[in-house]
């Protein structure tokens, strides 16, 4: 069972202006509560040393970077085939004209 100090719930007055109505000065109740911890079942003990969790950089994360790499494959693959099957490329589908150069008179 979980003990409570005598101090559990103290709601003291305090008064802050309203945000639209500057002159209109409302009362608020604060609540607060000062719980203490449950003692440990008998045969549970504390671990000897905390977790040690390094966070990972940017968020790269060895399963994060697989799913991205497999996306990447999948990606360049269907490239692949849907410019095997229309006899065009990626920019030519998309209206850029290529192979013609820079166009810039020497």
């Amino acid at each position: 069972m979980a003990t409570i100090s005598s101090s559990f719930l103290q709601t003291p007055n305090q008064r802050s202006p309203h945000l639209f109505k500057p002159h209109k000065i409302s009362t608020k109740r604060v609540v607060f509560f000062k719980v203490q911890a449950a003692k440990l079942p008998p045969g549970v003990e504390l671990p000897k040393s905390q977790p040690k969790f390094q966070a990972p950089f940017l968020g790269f994360t060895k399963t994060a970077e697989i799913w991205n790499s497999r996306a990447c494959m999948i990606g360049l693959i269907g490239t692949f085939i849907v410019e095997l099957i229309l006899n065009k490329g990626i920019l030519e589908m998309i209206g850029v004209e290529i192979g013609k150069g820079l166009d810039i008179p020497l």
